[in-house]
């Protein structure tokens, strides 16, 4: 073999160095663009439950002040027709007609107080006011459940992307196995975060 003939070998094994190194180079590229769009998908799942959190929040809040002006008014109603029954038994001076008036007054207090414990029509009674404000916390509990798992997936995929590239600037393995393994663990909080199919006790 001739200097020529080694010239070119050395030559053809540094080309293909290059080339499985540029190759190398690309498939982590690829794999850290994955990680952004994986971190993307977190922050806006991560953002959405936060929005909820506070909106069923203050939701529920609002429905349980009206709830609570229901309850006032109910009951003013029911002390103004007690009061008007009262006032029938011992007044013995009233004719037939007024006796009559004042019974269609206490009749209509009750019908309102009654509109006011359930009126499924409008859905303002106390039973679905309550139903609704019930049915807001269970929201509000549940984003707030999503919440941690978005905040762990994020600060894993961020820890991956970093372990990433600094694995290619020094070119050490093991960093780009630890960012695999903090990689799988992001997704997979993140996949909780949307689905709560897994609860860690400790998030």
């Amino acid at each position: 073999m001739d200097i020529d003939e080694i010239k070119e070998k050395i030559q053809e094994a540094a080309k293909e160095e290059r080339d499985a190194e540029r190759s190398e180079r690309k498939g982590i590229a690829i794999y850290i663009s994955v990680l952004a769009a994986l971190l993307a998908i977190t922050s806006v799942g991560g953002s959405n439950a936060a929005k909820q959190m506070v909106n069923a929040n203050i939701e529920a809040s609002d429905v349980f002040s009206f709830y609570q002006g229901k309850v006032l008014r109910q009951t003013q109603y029911q002390q103004a027709a007690r009061a008007l029954e009262l006032s029938v038994l011992s007044r013995t001076d009233l004719t037939p007609d007024q006796r009559a008036d004042v019974e269609r007054e206490v009749a209509s207090y009750r019908q309102t107080v009654a509109r006011y414990e359930s009126d499924p029509q409008s859905g303002e009674g106390k039973k679905e006011l309550l139903a609704k404000a019930k049915a807001k916390e269970a929201e509000r509990d549940y984003a707030a459940r999503q919440d941690p798992y978005f905040d762990a997936a994020e600060a894993l995929l961020q820890l991956a992307i970093v372990l990433a590239s600094v694995s290619t600037v020094i070119g050490v393995s093991g960093l780009l196995w630890l960012s695999g393994a903090c990689a799988v663990t992001g997704f997979l909080a993140m996949v909780n975060g949307f689905t709560l199919i897994v609860s860690l006790p400790f998030l």
